[in-house]
Formats: structure tokens, C-alpha cells, sequence
């Protein structure tokens, strides 16, 4: 069995390794932004928007990943890392400041390992 990540400094790396193919990423962009409109949706028209903040999030991610990267979603295993990971990777994305990430994740992780 595979050992578990104690910490989010553990899991990042692991986590970008999960997000090489930028056609994955884009999905995930897309879904971040989708939540976070669903969120403002929810403060500022109706919190029945809430209930659509976990679909239209993770929807595209899953996407994804079962299609373009052909791996399992983290979220499957690591819910609260993967969700800060979401985070911290779009903000990346934002900035294009992704490349040194994948970098050091290729180096830890590298194809097919």
C-alpha cells in the first residue's frame, strides 16, 4: 500500500505531478472559476447557488483528469490538500507562474513513476 502524505509541503509536489498535461489544467482553471462565480452567487443572489459551488467546481476537474491525464482525481484521497492545491494552482495559473512547479514535480515525480 502506498505510504500517505503527512503534510500539504508533502502533497504539493504530488499534486502538481497530477497536473502536467496543461489540457488538464485548463479544466481545472475553467472549474475554479465557475465556483467561485457560484459563490458570489450564493452572498449575492441566493444560497441555493451553493449547491451548484461542489458540481460546477469539480466537474470540469474530474473531466480532467479521467480524460486527459488518465489519473484518479487527489480529491479522492487527500479532499482538504486537494482543495487548498485547486487553490494555490489557480492562483499560479493567474500570475503564469506554473512552470517552476511543474519543474520540481517532474523532478520528484517523473513520468510514468
Amino acid at each position: 500500500m502506498e505510504e500517505r502524505l503527512r503534510s500539504f509541503e508533502e502533497f504539493w509536489p504530488f499534486y502538481v505531478a497530477q497536473h502536467l498535461d496543461p489540457v488538464n489544467r485548463s479544466p481545472h482553471f475553467l472549474g475554479t472559476s465557475l465556483a467561485l462565480g457560484a459563490l458570489a452567487a450564493t452572498a449575492t443572489l441566493s444560497p441555493w447557488w451553493g449547491l451548484m459551488v461542489p458540481l460546477v467546481g469539480y466537474g470540469p476537474a474530474w473531466v480532467g483528469h479521467f480524460c486527459f491525464e488518465k489519473n484518479k482525481p487527489a480529491t479522492f484521497r487527500y479532499p482538504l490538500w486537494s482543495l487548498r492545491g485547486d487553490v494555490r494552482m489557480y492562483a499560479l495559473l493567474w500570475r503564469d507562474r506554473m512552470d517552476p512547479e511543474l519543474a520540481r514535480a517532474l523532478e520528484l515525480y517523473p513520468r510514468g513513476a
